[in-house]
């Protein structure tokens, strides 16, 4: 009779000791979900909260979506925005996405950030650079403390416009807590939700047009950013943001070749949440 005794108290030590596991081993464990992206992440944009990952914190190369650290780092530190300014040399035929910026041509800061931001200008990146941080070297020390700022511990940034690197990565949780950060400010969020800008083009009697490359904007309800990016050596990548409800995600999919669609599919999960 007392081993009856026995083995039942120890069924029922047992069965309070599971109910009583801490909470936060569910949900950590809950966040990991099947993605086609080689690493994702998806964040509450009201808290930063992640929702769902994968290999989120795996470093990565992450191409243009560099841009939305330079371009957070250039508000941040950049008062003068809409007086034209002479484009660097430096900044003159920069390999990939390209302006194709002239040498003597004026722009604007704030011209600049929409040429980075919706047409993902490496000259813009490097212009900007310059002109925020005196020297591409001293504008990347810039932000680099800026994702610092924002939570990011993955991250090292080697240049502003996410050429390849060797030493150049960020992941996909450090990425959205560089968009979550990012999102808090106005001119951000208006720049990057644009679906196109046009300003006077130097020499020229017709104007510099800049169609917005995310798709996100016109082909998911509610899409207000953020950016792509791409090279061979990260693959495609896309932070997206939409807010439905007065709710708002920003997802983060790096290497991965239907990054629109993975990225809807994904936002469209966190919506149907309860």
């Amino acid at each position: 009779m007392k081993r009856v005794v026995y083995i039942i108290a120890a069924a029922v030590l047992a069965f309070n000791m599971l109910a009583l596991a801490p909470a936060e081993t569910v949900t950590a464990a809950s966040t990991d979900v099947e993605s086609s992206a080689t690493a994702m992440a998806l964040v509450d944009g009201d808290t930063g909260e992640l929702i769902y990952s994968k290999n989120c914190d795996v470093k990565r190369a992450n191409a243009s979506t560099t841009k939305i650290c330079t371009a957070i780092t250039v508000i941040e530190n950049q008062t003068i925005l809409d007086l034209p300014m002479p484009i660097p040399n430096e900044a003159i035929g920069v390999e990939g996405s390209s302006l194709y910026l002239q040498k003597g041509e004026m722009l604007s800061v704030r011209d600049l950030l929409y040429g980075l931001m919706l047409q993902s200008g490496n000259d813009c990146a490097v212009a900007l650079a310059v002109i925020v941080g005196g020297s591409v070297d001293g504008f990347v020390e810039m932000m680099n403390e800026t994702a610092k700022k924002a939570g990011a511990v993955n991250t090292n940034f080697m240049n502003p416009h996410g050429l390849h690197h060797e030493d150049h990565y960020t992941t996909a949780r450090d990425l959205c807590a560089i968009s979550y950060y990012a999102m808090q400010n106005e001119l951000f969020r208006e720049i990057v939700g644009t679906k196109s800008y046009r300003t006077p083009y130097h020499n020229h009697d017709y104007d510099r047009k800049f169609p917005n490359k995310n798709k996100i904007l016109y082909n998911y309800a509610g899409g207000n950013g953020i950016k792509t990016g791409f090279t061979r050596n990260a693959g495609r990548c896309l932070v997206s943001s939409a807010t439905r409800n007065g709710k708002t995600y920003i997802c983060t999919v790096l290497n991965c070749g239907d990054m629109f669609e993975e990225s809807m599919r994904l936002l469209d999960r966190a919506f149907a949440r309860k």
